[in-house]
């Protein structure tokens, strides 16, 4: 089944040098962008971290400090990166918990602040899980009977998750072949900040999602106990978490 698409759709993946989106740097970053009108664009890039990528990452992608030494840092491509997936959706395996916001922080790190949040998000291993809970490997073999060659590269992670969306729509009648509804499906959380320390309650009010205020209302902390926005501006926390509490803050201020 081919996807039916309103704009762009673009399935990515990274290798990194770690699992902590606030610490840890790009070294690949693969995508497949789908057009409404079945066109497809591949692109594959190695991206120089510009810290050391510790074995065990190694290990995973085969990605080592000297095969990305004369790349470019994500900072030198950023603003064509951002151009290339400007108005498209996006969608990966287990994009939403990790690869998203990693990605948000590359950004905001190198000065570009794209605005993710009028983008659909589409995970393929949430709607993967909630219908078979599975690997992604076991995904592939499953819905394309075929076995996935050359795992944990990026550039054959992303096309078998593509291609594992596209059997997904295939093979269950009640996924509808639309990005609105796969991104709603594929959706655990009702996060504020990628990295969820803020999310909606039920009457859709920003509430943090962590610590000691866990539940409170964000205005009402902020205005409470001013010391907690410093605390968290100061603190190791997500850019893209410190931005959205700034804005929360802002939009707070000017309407008084």
């Amino acid at each position: 089944m081919q996807l039916n698409l309103k704009n762009p759709l673009v399935f990515f993946d990274l290798e990194t040098t770690g699992i902590n989106i606030v610490t840890d740097r790009i070294v690949e970053i693969s995508y497949v962008k789908i057009f409404p009108n079945g066109k497809e664009e591949t692109k594959t890039r190695r991206i120089n971290p510009e810290m050391h990528i510790p074995e065990e990452a190694t290990a995973i992608h085969g990605i080592t400090d000297e095969d990305v030494k004369d790349c470019p840092t994500f900072k030198s491509i950023a603003k064509s990166l951002a151009t290339q997936i400007e108005g498209c959706d996006l969608a990966g395996y287990n994009s939403n918990r990790f690869d998203i916001p990693l990605l948000a922080e590359e950004f905001l790190r190198a000065g570009v602040d794209i605005d993710l949040s009028k983008r659909k998000f589409v995970d393929v291993q949430t709607i993967f899980h909630k219908m078979e809970q599975r690997t992604l490997s076991a995904a592939y073999k499953f819905y394309c009977n075929k076995s996935l060659e050359n795992a944990h590269t990026a550039a054959a992670d992303t096309m078998a998750t593509y291609e594992v969306l596209k059997a997904q729509l295939d093979r269950y009648p009640d996924l509808k072949n639309d990005i609105n509804f796969l991104s709603e499906y594929s959706c655990f959380t009702n996060n504020v900040d990628f990295a969820g320390r803020m999310v909606y309650n039920e009457k859709k009010q920003e509430v943090f999602n962590f610590g000691k205020y866990k539940g409170k209302l964000v205005s009402e902390v902020l205005r409470n106990d001013p010391g907690y926005y410093s605390w968290i501006m100061q603190g190791d926390f997500p850019l893209n978490t410190k931005k959205m509490l700034t804005t929360i803050k802002l939009r707070d201020f000017n309407n008084k």
